[in-house]
């Protein structure tokens, strides 16, 4: 069993979660056996690693990473890699792969661009 992890910073405000929340909905519209879970980096539920341990407790054992963050810097290269090396020390079974930040993908990319020339 796989499990996509959105992963995003948070804020105090719980609104500010709404667009990672359709994403996740999003993604369960497009592939409705899909499992996906968002999880954060602090002030909004789960954190990072409570999304992990119910994910494994579920029975998952891949998880892929997906970083809702337009570039790698700072909590994307020193919060997050000690976040995940510590769920692999948790579960050492545990397929756990980290993609790259939303912000350098060439098509989020390109969609922003067409969004950005289209209002």
């Amino acid at each position: 069993m796989k499990t996509i992890l959105l992963f995003a910073h948070g804020a105090r405000n719980p609104d500010w979660a709404k667009p990672i929340h359709a994403i996740r909905e999003a993604i369960e519209t497009m592939q409705p056996a899909a499992r996906v879970e968002c999880a954060f980096l602090e002030f909004i539920e789960p954190l990072l690693p409570a999304a992990i341990d119910r994910q494994v407790a579920a029975g998952c054992k891949e998880i892929i990473v997906i970083p809702i963050f337009m570039a790698s810097t700072g909590h994307t290269q020193r919060e997050l890699p000690l976040l995940l090396d510590a769920a692999r020390a948790r579960h050492p079974w545990l397929q756990l792969r980290l993609a790259a930040p939303i912000g350098e993908v060439d098509g989020v990319i390109a969609a922003i661009a067409q969004y950005a020339l289209s209002v």
